[in-house]
């Protein structure tokens, strides 16, 4: 109809305008500020030209397409899942000279194992009665299902998808000119039909599982042809000045524009799209990397597709590609800029699952060699390690096939922890109590290349985080955390409070005596970070990762030294002792909190996703993190909780529910509640607890047991607090609507004792009301 609609105005910047800056790379929040200070848009310079000013408008050679990442695995969305409420967690940007590149390399982008525009259907992980589902509703694979049906049907099938879909022809277009050009790719691989492949932004992976020869085969193929890609500027004029920053892009058959910054430069890889497991805290650690690295005087060139962070900023870096991290991208970017040095250590999970490759390439690897990055995640040579140390870990066997893990669980002793190889955000995790959990779970995938792994799990046991730098002798211990949760929750969603809380100082000592050995034996040159676990006085290993953890940034910033700043020293050749962090050579020391107490709290999105239940465990679910800042531990818990939304109430009723395991860890807490003036309701179980120990209290019906029940006291605003346990990775059906009621309706609840506590601690602070302004670092 060509009718023009506008839906809303929002007189401020939003998330599309980060979107929008680093796409033409017209930089609108730092034009806005500028504005508001009283300059006119006349008067405001491009900065990328630095001739132009900033009443012209962004005028792009290529373009640019934005792809929003989903968590299908750990939020399972309903097929109609899309629609005005957000549920994306992340985004990646894809630049190329049409459409259809910016397209294939912005799918690829968003890490989701899918190489572009597929056939799902081809690719194994998907059935046609799935395709016909995505293609029917508002779902994030339905672009793809789209395709898949044209593939499948033929050009005879646009009308009836364009029907379904309401995609405008234009896109569908784009889906026809794929199809076209995959015909041309299985029938004869030349040298014209490569080219047009690389020009769609088609990946080496793709095209070798196109023609099932594999990818290494077609980058040789490629390397023969002499066809690689070349750097184009994004200069917001489409070349009409030149560019002073250098914000960059890839793509083939055309000229090169930039020059390369040569061996002296070194690579930083950054962690791509926000994640689950893998957010801003690596954005930050890339970040702080390529300041520190400028100020010590040596050039950086950032890798990213995120145009949400800091680090795709076009001042960060002395050059920014916006491209994905893929070995394909990263290496011919390194042929490009002439440089060998790659730092992998700071970008999470991503950038390291890459470094084999790159170390097979001829690249070096900042840090850390390949064999000490590579041995902390290899469970067997993990294990005779720690053995060889002296050392104290939980027993652990790793199952190479889906039989073995029975037998396994079994020889360990149930509970265990059921864990992939080589992972992020404790992604496919379980806490499994018998072997009827374990049958409930289903088939798990097991190889000898991926191990599944069935630890001893520490059922009530604390767990703590330690961020360390290492220059190969001495030690620097940034700081050590306590998580606030029990064990058995990822440390992702734990509140974790720095200085450890009520801790044994002898087993805080031997934490950082482990720490040295460790460092030292993995030959770990720059940054780690270790999980431990102490029960019943002894303390245990749980896992070595020798790179940036997400807890580095929340550690720095509260011991007021900067971590990533050290190790960025130690690469280049400053030890310790010359940083002034350790007093003699092979020597250690810690690190202090300079505010008192911090607390670093996990901040969910469940309200989005109303089929979750909100329940805890070894998987993480967190989408952020806030801190709070106190001189006590419950004025810097109370203000964890605010920042991260939950309001602790300061009067009312609390209802508890706790399994039998928790019901004496609950009877103090329960008892302090008491003393602030809460009255108490609880399930029948838990009530005749209490009731033996003194307390009585309001007994309320579990779900099952008839109305009104205690869900039913939830929706009419008489319960302030909700603390209940689950019991098991199963919990009880009742449990679950109890946690999803309260999380919708924005009621604060607690699902450990350890939270519970920490929760009245801080209602005490709130109830005195002081409030009081102090410095950062006093």
């Amino acid at each position: 109809t060509d009718r023009m609609v506008v839906i809303e105005m929002n007189p401020r910047v939003s998330r599309s305008s980060a979107l929008a800056s680093k796409a033409t790379g017209f930089p609108i929040a730092r034009c806005s500020a500028k504005l508001a200070v009283g300059y006119t848009l006349d008067e405001v310079v491009n900065e990328i030209t630095g001739q132009s000013v900033s009443c012209f408008e962004p005028v792009l050679d290529y373009c640019a397409v934005k792809v929003p990442r989903f968590e299908l695995e750990k939020f399972p969305l309903p097929f109609s899942a899309l629609g005005t409420q957000m549920r994306s967690v992340g985004e990646a940007l894809a630049l190329g000279r049409t459409a259809l590149e910016a397209l294939n390399k912005g799918i690829r982008a968003s890490e989701r194992k899918l190489e572009g525009l597929c056939d799902l259907i081809e690719t194994g992980h998907y059935t046609q009665e799935d395709v016909d589902r995505f293609l029917r509703s508002a779902h994030p694979l339905r672009l793809l299902a789209a395709y898949t049906t044209l593939v499948r049907e033929g050009e005879q099938a646009l009308g009836s998808i364009e029907e379904i879909t309401r995609f405008d022809r234009w896109f569908l277009h784009l889906l026809v000119q794929q199809m076209h050009l995959e015909q041309r790719i299985r029938t004869n691989l030349d040298y014209d039909t490569l080219l047009a492949a690389k020009k769609a932004g088609i990946s080496d992976r793709h095209l070798g599982f196109l023609t099932k020869r594999g990818s290494e085969d077609i980058r040789r193929l490629r390397y023969a042809y002499e066809l690689h890609p070349v750097s184009h500027h994004v200069d917001t004029c489409s070349g009409e000045f030149d560019a002073l920053t250098p914000y960059l892009y890839t793509t083939y058959g055309e000229k090169q524009e930039a020059k390369p910054l040569g061996k002296e430069a070194v690579v930083i890889l950054a962690s791509g799209p926000n994640r689950i497991g893998q957010g801003l805290e690596f954005d930050t650690c890339c970040t702080l990397a390529s300041l520190a690295y400028r100020k010590l005087g040596r050039k950086t060139i950032m890798i990213n597709s995120n145009p949400e962070t800091v680090s795709t900023d076009f001042n960060i870096s002395d050059r920014l590609y916006l491209e994905s991290l893929s070995s394909e991208e990263v290496e011919e970017i390194l042929r490009l800029e002439g440089s060998s040095d790659v730092v992998v250590q700071l970008g999470g999970q991503t950038p390291l699952n890459l470094a084999p490759s790159l170390a097979q390439s001829g690249s070096s690897l900042v840090g850390t060699s390949l064999s000490g990055l590579l041995d902390a995640g290899d469970r067997g040579k993990f294990s005779a390690l720690v053995k060889q140390l002296g050392l104290r870990q939980p027993k652990n066997r790793s199952a190479e096939s889906f039989s073995d893990i029975l037998p396994l669980a079994r020889e360990v002793g149930f509970p265990v922890l059921i864990r992939p190889s080589f992972v992020l955000g404790g992604r496919g995790m379980y806490i499994v109590y018998d072997e009827a959990g374990l049958a409930e779970l289903g088939h798990i995938e097991a190889s000898k290349e991926a191990p599944v792994l069935v630890d001893q799990f520490l059922e009530d046991a604390f767990e703590y985080d330690l961020d360390a730098v290492c220059d190969g002798e001495s030690l620097y211990i940034g700081g050590i955390l306590q998580h606030i949760e029990a064990a058995g929750i990822h440390s992702g969603d734990s509140a974790a409070v720095f200085p450890p809380y009520k801790s044994n100082q002898e087993i805080l000592e031997q934490m950082q005596e482990w720490a040295h050995k460790l460092a030292l034996k993995l030959g770990v040159k720059g940054l780690m970070n270790i999980q431990f676990a102490a029960k019943d006085g002894l303390l245990y290993l749980i896992e070595v990762n020798p790179r940036a953890s997400r807890t580095v940034p929340f550690i720095s910033k509260t011991s007021n030294v900067d971590l990533i700043e050290c190790a960025v020293r130690i690469w280049e050749g400053e030890d310790l002792v010359s940083q002034g962090l350790v007093k003699k050579r092979g020597g250690r020391a810690m690190g202090t909190c300079k505010t008192g107490w911090a607390v670093k709290e996990a901040v969910f999105s469940f309200d989005r996703f109303s089929n979750v239940d909100p329940a805890l465990g070894p998987e993480m679910r967190s989408t952020g993190e806030s801190i709070g800042l106190g001189k006590s531990f419950g004025e810097a818990f109370a203000k964890s909780q605010i920042s991260a939304g939950n309001r602790l109430p300061v009067k009312g009723k609390v209802f508890v529910s706790v399994n039998k395991k928790d019901r004496t860890t609950i009877l103090p807490v329960v008892q302090n509640l008491v003393k602030l003036g809460f009255s108490i309701a609880a399930t029948k179980g838990t009530a005749a607890f209490l009731f033996e120990n003194g307390l009585v209290v309001e007994v309320m019906q579990k779900v099952h047991e008839g109305r009104p029940n205690v869900t039913d006291y939830l929706k009419d605003g008489q319960i302030a607090l909700v603390i209940n346990t689950p019991m098991g990775y199963h919990a009880h059906a009742s449990d679950d609507e109890i946690r999803s009621i309260a999380m919708r309706l924005k009621i604060p609840y607690t699902t450990t004792t350890s939270a519970a506590v920490a929760a009245v601690e801080a209602i005490g602070y709130l109830q005195k009301k002081q409030v009081v302004v102090r410095s950062l670092t006093s």
